[in-house]
């Protein structure tokens, strides 16, 4: 019935404007209330992560919105409440932070952070806006940015996601549900079916 929005990535001109976006998205698939963490003062903020039924975490700057999460306390919260049941949907970098830790983001390092380390729901690093094969620069680039992430930190694993995919994790099963996506590790890229289950998440 009510959606928190955590817009933190976004810069504060913004906020606005997203969350208005927001509230008719997800007013189209029944949900009549999406309210921005924004609005309120901090403490109030906490009261609005403590109290929806669900949680979304949009896109834009993903240091700025970890920064963010950690100054205030949010990021505890959020994930006691998902791990709790509470749904979770992030895009861009609200699909970031729901990995174990940053470090495959696209964006530049816009603010500082005390920690790399993000919600953990899923027990990787993400890598949202994925190239697909066709844009070949684009996907030789990407495909090589994150090899040499993974050559620096080898036990790590990093699911990549091209636009438009999405990953579902419910009941203890991830499974990719839409687009296309692929898992890299150390020695290894494996390129998901959609509809299976996604057993490097388990």
């Amino acid at each position: 019935r009510r959606v928190a929005l955590v817009l933190h990535a976004l810069h504060p001109a913004e906020k606005d404007r997203m969350e208005l976006r927001l509230q008719k998205a997800f007013a189209e698939i029944g949900v009549p209330a999406a309210e921005s963490l924004h609005r309120h003062d901090a403490p109030g903020a906490l009261r609005l992560l403590r109290e929806a039924d669900a949680i979304f975490v949009g896109g834009g700057e993903t240091f700025v919105l970890l920064g963010e999460l950690h100054r205030t306390g949010q990021l505890q919260v959020i994930r006691e409440r998902v791990l709790a049941g509470v749904p979770y949907g992030g895009s861009s970098a609200g699909a970031n932070v729901a990995g174990l830790r940053i470090g495959t983001t696209n964006d530049f390092p816009t603010a500082d952070i005390p920690s790399r380390e993000a919600l953990g729901l899923l027990p990787v690093s993400i890598n949202p806006h994925h190239p697909l094969p066709t844009e070949k620069a684009e996907y030789a680039a990407r495909v090589g940015k994150i090899k040499t992430y993974l050559r620096f930190n080898p036990t790590e694993t990093v699911l990549a996601l091209a636009n438009a995919s999405m990953v579902r994790l419910h009941g203890g099963e991830s499974r990719l549900v839409g687009g296309r996506a692929w898992i890299y590790r150390a020695t290894t890229v494996d390129e998901l079916k959609s509809g299976a289950v996604i057993e490097a998440l388990r």
